[in-house]
């Protein structure tokens, strides 16, 4: 599924709704990208810092999971970092793209049903996502996600690009 990127000349109910659109195009557009890879490219990096773009995949379930769920609701998690081992993104050999699409879109929907029950300026819960500090609100969390979709889609970019998949927004 391809998104029309969310222009800033579409008019939008509010802050939340340009929120979602572009966190909902950030996620697609990545999306797009790892399923317009060939097979051997998913788990295969072509970066020094050796991530693969199944990896960039899964962590970014996982960002969503740790900041909603685990920091912005304080609900207890299971494994908040599941995304790693020993320090490093980590797809276990028996992980889908499929399987991995779903996850991220599902942690999508429920990132989308949270937003919609709350105002921006909701505090999060206390929790240990929050590392002692304060809990941040709902806004601070979205402008956190955002920024990481989309530092992320430009690197899922430059690897696409490189691997022979496709190129530009």
């Amino acid at each position: 599924m391809t998104m029309a990127f969310p222009s800033p000349t579409v008019p939008a109910a509010g802050r939340t709704e340009v929120f979602l659109r572009y966190l909902d195009y950030f996620r697609e557009m990545v999306l797009s990208k790892v399923s317009a890879l060939p097979d051997d490219e998913l788990r295969r990096s072509r970066l020094p810092s050796g991530w693969t773009p199944l990896e960039l995949l899964k962590h970014l379930r996982h960002v969503e999971l740790r900041w909603i769920e685990w920091g912005f609701q304080g609900r207890e998690v299971e494994k908040p970092w599941g995304d790693q081992r020993e320090d490093r993104w980590y797809v276990a050999p028996d992980e889908t793209l499929d399987g991995l699409i779903a996850a991220l879109r599902a942690q999508g929907a429920h990132t989308g049903a949270v937003v919609a029950c709350n105002e921006l300026t909701t505090v999060g819960a206390p929790g240990p996502r929050w590392d002692g500090a304060q809990p941040a609100s709902l806004e601070r969390v979205l402008f956190h996600l955002l920024q990481e979709y989309a530092r992320h889609l430009g690197h899922l970019d430059i690897v696409t690009e490189l691997a022979g998949g496709p190129t530009g927004e």
